[in-house]
C-alpha cells in the first residue's frame, strides 16, 4: 500500500551544491559510481555492526552484499544493498534536505578555489555530498528503502529540477536501492550500461570494499548432454551473478606482500583523496596485545582539516568486522590528518565510546601508533618532510600543549625560518648547534609574515649581535612555545618581551633621559605602561615591547579576531637614545620644558612605534603632517 505521495524544494544551499556537480565534473563522471557503493558499503557495514548486539535484526537475509544491474533498453543502472536501510524521516533529514555542514563546507570550499568551477572527485568525497554525484549521469534519481526493524518503506525522486517527492510505500526487503536514468551520452562519454566500464570503475575505485560487489553478466558455456559432459561445439548464454571486486583486506596480509599500488589504491578507498599518500605504516602485533594496522601520511591537507566537523581518519575494526568510523580515541587531535585501520580482534564488539575511553587495549594501540608515526616522521628524508610540514605543521605544532608524553619527541620535529636561513626550514636542534658559546636563550619573534618579521626593529640588537632569530608566523607558534619553555636546557625568549640584556648600560646616559621619559609617560598614560630606553633598537627610533610575561601584540590580534575578549592592556615603549631625533627632542625639552610641540612629539614617537610593528594608527593624517613638518626641519635645532 503506498502512502500519498509529497512534492518538496530542495533547500537553497542543496540546490547551489547539485548544480555545482552535475556542470562541473566533465573528465570525472565515473566517480558517481564510487560515491554509491561508498555509501552502500557503510549501509552493510551499519547494519553488521548492529546484528553484533540484535542478533535478529538480519532475519534470514544474511548475504550481505552490493548488486548493480545494468539495462541497456531502458538506459539505466541501479545499485542496491541490503544494508541498514532508512526510514522516512532519516530520508528526509539525510537526502531531502541536507542542512548539514558537510554542504556549507563544500561550498565554501568551491567558492575559495582558484576556478569555481573545477569541483574535484576529492572535494566530493570529502564533504559527505556523494549521493548528489548522481546526477551528473542521471536526469531522473529514484531511491527506495526500508530500514532494518521497520514495516514501511520509503520511495523518493527528483530530476534534479529543484525539487523532490517522497511517499510510502510497501518495500518487501531491507536495504537500498538507487535507480539512474541514465543522460543520453555523447560519442565520448563512457557507457555505464556496459559491463566492462563498471567492471574497470569498480577495479579502480571499489576493490577494497569488504563486501562482495555483484553484477549479472553474461556468459557463453558449453551445452551439456545426459551425462553433463559438454556436447561438441555446442554452446549457450547464461547469466551469472559474479563479484567484480577483491574485498583484500589488506592490513591482514604480510607487510612485504603488499605494493605500493596496493597501497596507494587502499588509501584511496578509505580517504577518498586522489593524491598518493606521501608515507605508510604497516603494522601486525602478536603477542599479549594483538592488532593490525596501515596508517597513511597525507600528501596533501584535506579541505576541512580546521573545521569544527574535521574528521578523525581512523577506521575501527574487529576482527574484520567495522566497528567505528572517525575514531578520535586511537589518534590524538594533532594528528588527526593520519588515515588508515585498526583491526584489534579482541576488542569487545558491544562497544561504545565511552567505554573505548576506558578501555587498556585502546589506550595501548593508541599509546603504540602515536609513537610509530613520530618515528615515522623523524626518519623522513629532508625533502620528504618539508612536504609534510608545510601541510600540516599548523596542526602538528599543537601536539606541543596536546601531547605531554611525547612533547620532547614532537620538538625534536618543529621547523622554523630564521634570520640566516636565507628562507630554508630550521630545526631546533640546528639553531641551538649554531648558537655562540656565551648565548644562553632560544630568541624568537611572532607575527603574521615572515618579511615583517625579518625586518623588525625588535631585532636589531640582536642582528648586531649576529645572533640568530626564529620568525614565527603561525598563531599556535604562542601556545607551542609557551609550553615547551625550553629545548636542550636553552629557554625561549621572546625577541620583542622584557629586555634583551645584550649590551652593558649607561647608566649616566639614561639618567640625562630619564626626566625627558618620564613627561613622555605622563603625556602617554592612556597608551603606555612605562617609556623607557630600548635595548632592542640600534637604527629605528622606538617600538613597542612587552614585560617578559605580558601577552604578545601578535596573540592579542588573534584573540580579538577570534571574537574573545582580551583585558586592556599597555605596552612600554622603548626609545633610542642614540637617534638623532630624540637627540633633537631632548635639547627641545631642555630649552622649554612647556613647549606645545612636546606632546605632538612625543605621540609622534608612540606612532613610529605602531607603524613599525604593522599597527594601525588612531589619528593617520597628524602623523603624516608630523611627518612633512621632519622632512620641512620644522622640528627645533
Amino acid at each position: 500500500m503506498e502512502g500519498k505521495k509529497q512534492t518538496h524544494q530542495f533547500k537553497t544551499e542543496v540546490q547551489q551544491l547539485m548544480n555545482i556537480i552535475i556542470n562541473s565534473l566533465y573528465s570525472h563522471k565515473e566517480i558517481f559510481l564510487r560515491e554509491l557503493v561508498s555509501n552502500a558499503s557503510d549501509a552493510l557495514d551499519k547494519l553488521r555492526f548492529k546484528s553484533q548486539t540484535d542478533s535478529h535484526i538480519m532475519g534470514t537475509d544474511v548475504d550481505m552484499k552490493i548488486k548493480i544491474t545494468r539495462d541497456k533498453k531502458k538506459n539505466t543502472l541501479e545499485i542496491s544493498d541490503n544494508g541498514i536501510g532508512m526510514t522516512y524521516d532519516e530520508v528526509v533529514e539525510n537526502i531531502g534536505t541536507i542542512a548539514k555542514s558537510g554542504t556549507a563546507g563544500f561550498l565554501d570550499a568551491v567558492g575559495a578555489a582558484k576556478n569555481p568551477g573545477a569541483v574535484t572527485p576529492e572535494l566530493i568525497g570529502q564533504f559527505g555530498v556523494g549521493f548528489y554525484s548522481a546526477f551528473i549521469v542521471a536526469k531522473k534519481v529514484t531511491l527506495t528503502t526500508r530500514a532494518a526493524g521497520s514495516e514501511k518503506g520509503c520511495r523518493w525522486e527528483s530530476a534534479g529540477d529543484g525539487s523532490y517527492t517522497i511517499e510510502e510505500f510497501d518495500k518487501k526487503t531491507r536495504g537500498t536501492t538507487i535507480t539512474l536514468q541514465l543522460k543520453k551520452a555523447d560519442k565520448d562519454d563512457q557507457d555505464f550500461t556496459d559491463e566492462w566500464t563498471i567492471r574497470s570503475i569498480i577495479k579502480r575505485h571499489s576493490d577494497f570494499v569488504a563486501y562482495p560487489i555483484v553484477m549479472d553478466v553474461e556468459k557463453t558455456e558449453p551445452v551439456l548432454d545426459a551425462e553433463g559432459k559438454p556436447e561438441n561445439d555446442k554452446t549457450t548464454k547464461v547469466i551469472r551473478e559474479e563479484t567484480l571486486n577483491s574485498m583484500k583486506a589488506i592490513w591482514t596480509k604480510d607487510k612485504k606482500d603488499v605494493s605500493e599500488e596496493e597501497h596507494s589504491e587502499f588509501y584511496q578507498h578509505i580517504s577518498h583523496d586522489w593524491n598518493p599518500p606521501l608515507a605508510n605504516i604497516h603494522l601486525k602485533l602478536e603477542g599479549t596485545t594483538e592488532y593490525s594496522a596501515i596508517l597513511y601520511i597525507p600528501s596533501k591537507a584535506p579541505f576541512d582539516l580546521f573545521s569544527h566537523d574535521q574528521k578523525h581518519g581512523i577506521q575501527l575494526y574487529s576482527k574484520r568486522v567495522f566497528i567505528m568510523e572517525n575514531c578520535k580515541e586511537l589518534m590524538p587531535q594533532y594528528l588527526a590528518f593520519v588515515k588508515g585501520v585498526v583491526d584489534a580482534p579482541d576488542l569487545n564488539l558491544n562497544v561504545s565510546r565511552e567505554i573505548l575511553q576506558q578501555d587498556a587495549l585502546v589506550r595501548n594501540i593508541k599509546k603504540n601508533l602515536v609513537k610509530k608515526v613520530l618515528e615515522l616522521l623523524a626518519s623522513m628524508e629532508q625533502e620528504k618532510y618539508e612536504t609534510f610540514y608545510k601541510e600540516f605543521a599548523y596542526i602538528f605544532k599543537a601536539g606541543v600543549s596536546q601531547d605531554f608524553e611525547n612533547k620532547e619527541k614532537i620538538a625534536d620535529l618543529l621547523r622554523y625560518k630564521t634570520t640566516k636561513s636565507d628562507g630554508k626550514w630550521v630545526s631546533l636542534k640546528d639553531y641551538v648547534a649554531r648558537m655562540s658559546p656565551d648565548q644562553k636563550d632560544i630568541y624568537y619573534i611572532t607575527g603574521e609574515n615572515l618579511t615583517s618579521l625579518a625586518n623588525s626593529p625588535h631585532l636589531e640588537a640582536l642582528k648586531e649581535k649576529d645572533i640568530e632569530v626564529l620568525l614565527m608566523t603561525d598563531p599556535v607558534d604562542e601556545w607551542a612555545i609557551r609550553d615547551l619553555h625550553e629545548f636542550e636546557k636553552k629557554t625561549f625568549k621572546s625577541a620583542e618581551k622584557g629586555d634583551l640584556d645584550l649590551d652593558k648600560k649607561d647608566d649616566k646616559k639614561k639618567e640625562e633621559y630619564s626626566t625627558l621619559f618620564d613627561f613622555f609617560k605622563a603625556n602617554l598614560a592612556e597608551k603606555v605602561k612605562d617609556v623607557k630606553l630600548s635595548t632592542h633598537l640600534k637604527n629605528s627610533v622606538a617600538c613597542l615591547s612587552g614585560g617578559d610575561y605580558d601577552m604578545s601584540a601578535y596573540m592579542e590580534k588573534i584573540l580579538k579576531a577570534s571574537g574573545q575578549e582580551v583585558p586592556p592592556s599597555k605596552r612600554v615603549l622603548e626609545l633610542n637614545m642614540d637617534h638623532p631625533l630624540l637627540v633633537k627632542i631632548k635639547k627641545i625639552f631642555e630649552k622649554d620644558k612647556e613647549a606645545d610641540a612636546l606632546k605632538d612629539y612625543s605621540t609622534f614617537l608612540y606612532d613610529m612605534a605602531v607603524v613599525s610593528e604593522g599597527g594601525k594608527l588612531d589619528d593617520p593624517s597628524r602623523f603624516n603632517k608630523m611627518i612633512g613638518n621632519l622632512t620641512d626641519g620644522a622640528i627645533a635645532q
